[in-house]
C-alpha cells in the first residue's frame, strides 16, 4: 500500500561571538534564540516513539552552547550544558552534518571544504553527535562536493528540489521532489533528499496540521509508490519559532497538534527519518543538481546573487581565495609548524562563515579581521626578519 513519509528538518546556526553579542545588546532576543535549541529536545521526548525531527548544529553554535560564559548567562533560562549532553541519546532526532564556520560552499576554495567539514565532524563526535546526512549551509550545493561528501563518510545530502534535473528519461515531479535519488561525480556518488521549497517556506513562516495535509496530500497524489516528503527551515529565526508562548509558535502550534494526529490515525502522514525511508526505499534513479542555494528575502536561489551580488561580497571572496591559495602554497612547503598550520587555517575558516556575506556589506569587514591576521602570520614565516 502506498504511503506518504515526512522528514522533517531544523536548521541551527550562529555566526562566530553572535550571542555573547546579543547578551550586551539584547539580552531579550538572545534568550528568545537560545530557547530555540531546547525544544526539539523536549518536544521529540514528550513524544517519543512518533516524533521524528532532523537536526543539523553548525559547530561554531555547539561550541557558543558550550561556551562557560554562555552557560553561566543562560543558567535561570535552560541548562545549556545538560541539553548538549543529552541531545545524542534521543530516539527520533537524526543529526546531519555540515561545515564547522557555516560556509557557503560553492564560494570558497575547494580545498578548503574538506577541513570544514572534518572540523565539524571531530567537534560534533567530541560530543556525541554522528550524522550519516550532510546539510549544506544555505543548502548552497554544487556537484563538485559530492566526491569530499563521499570521502567524509556522508551517505546523503539534502538540497532543494527545485534544483534536482533527471540525468536522462522523464521523471514526473513527483518523483523528482518526493524520492530519493543517486548523484555521481567523478566515480563518487551520494544520495540525493530533494526538500520541497514552497512547504519549507511555509514550514519557516507559519502553518498548521490541517493545510499541512491538504498540501502534502495534493502535491503527492500522482507520486507512485512510497513517497518523502522533506521540509526544512531555521529552527530559530523569525517569530514564529522565537515565540516564547509556545502554543502559539511553530512547536505548540503546529508541532504538537500534528504529531497528536499522528498518534490516533488522524492523520494520512507519517513522520519517518531519512535514514530509515531509504533503508526501506531505496534509491534506483540518477539524477543532476544544478548548482545553487534555497531561496532567501527576494532572491531565487538559482544563483549566489544574495552572498555574491555587491562589488564589496565579491572583493571580500577574492580576499578569500588569494589568503587560502597563500596558506596552502605555504603549508604545501613545509615551513609551518602544526601550531602555526592549525591558527592560521582556522582563521581562514571563520573568514568563510556564509554571514559574512549573508547581510549585503554590513558584515564583509569581518572576512579581513581575519585574513588580515592570517597574512601577518604567513608574512613572519616568508618574509626574513619579520
Amino acid at each position: 500500500m502506498r504511503k506518504v513519509y515526512h522528514a522533517l528538518g531544523l536548521h541551527m546556526h550562529q555566526p562566530p561571538g553572535n550571542i555573547e553579542l546579543l547578551l550586551r545588546e539584547n539580552e531579550w532576543e538572545a534568550k528568545q534564540i537560545v530557547l530555540c535549541y531546547e525544544r526539539p529536545l523536549k518536544y521529540v521526548k514528550r513524544y517519543a516513539g512518533i516524533a521524528k525531527v532532523h537536526l543539523g548544529f553548525s559547530g561554531i553554535l555547539l561550541d557558543q552552547l558550550l561556551d562557560e560564559k554562555i552557560i553561566q548567562a543562560f543558567s535561570a533560562t535552560v541548562d545549556l550544558r545538560r541539553m548538549v549532553r543529552e541531545y545524542p541519546s534521543v530516539p527520533g532526532i537524526e543529526f546531519l552534518g555540515m561545515g564547522y564556520y557555516h560556509p557557503l560552499f560553492p564560494l570558497i576554495p575547494m580545498e578548503d571544504w574538506e577541513p570544514q567539514i572534518l572540523k565539524w565532524k571531530q567537534r560534533a563526535e567530541e560530543l556525541g553527535f554522528h550524522a550519516n546526512g550532510f546539510w549544506p549551509p544555505e543548502m548552497g550545493f554544487a556537484m563538485e562536493m559530492i566526491p569530499v561528501l563521499e570521502k567524509t563518510g556522508f551517505t546523503y545530502v539534502v538540497v532543494d528540489n527545485v534544483h534536482v534535473k533527471p540525468v536522462k528519461g522523464d521523471l514526473k515531479r513527483e518523483e523528482l521532489s518526493y524520492k530519493p535519488h543517486i548523484a555521481t561525480y567523478n566515480g563518487a556518488e551520494i544520495i540525493v533528499i530533494p526538500r520541497d521549497r514552497d512547504i519549507s517556506n511555509a514550514q519557516e513562516s507559519g502553518l498548521n496540521p490541517e493545510w499541512f495535509e491538504h498540501e502534502v496530500m495534493r502535491k503527492t497524489e500522482k507520486c507512485d509508490g512510497n513517497c518523502l516528503v522533506t521540509t526544512w527551515s531555521d529552527g530559530e529565526n523569525g517569530g514564529w519559532f522565537r515565540q516564547t508562548h509556545e502554543p502559539s509558535g511553530f512547536w505548540g502550534y503546529f508541532f504538537a497538534p500534528y504529531i497528536e494526529k499522528v498518534r490516533s490515525g488522524a492523520i494520512r502522514i507519517e513522520p519517518i527519518t531519512v535514514s530509515e525511508f531509504i533503508k526501506e526505499n531505496p534509491p534506483g534513479d540518477y539524477v543532476h543538481v544544478q548548482t545553487g542555494a534555497w531561496n532567501v528575502a527576494n532572491t531565487s536561489g538559482y544563483d549566489f546573487c544574495q552572498w555574491q551580488g555587491s562589488e564589496t561580497q565579491k572583493k571580500g571572496l577574492e580576499e578569500i581565495w588569494s589568503v587560502s591559495k597563500q596558506f596552502h602554497e605555504l603549508e604545501k612547503s613545509g615551513k609551518l609548524n602544526e601550531a602555526m598550520r592549525d591558527r592560521i587555517e582556522e582563521l581562514i575558516l571563520r573568514a568563510e562563515t556564509s554571514c559574512n556575506f549573508f547581510w549585503g556589506d554590513a558584515w564583509v569587514h569581518r572576512v579581513y579581521e581575519d585574513t588580515k591576521e592570517a597574512k601577518r602570520l604567513m608574512d613572519r614565516i616568508t618574509v626574513p626578519g619579520s
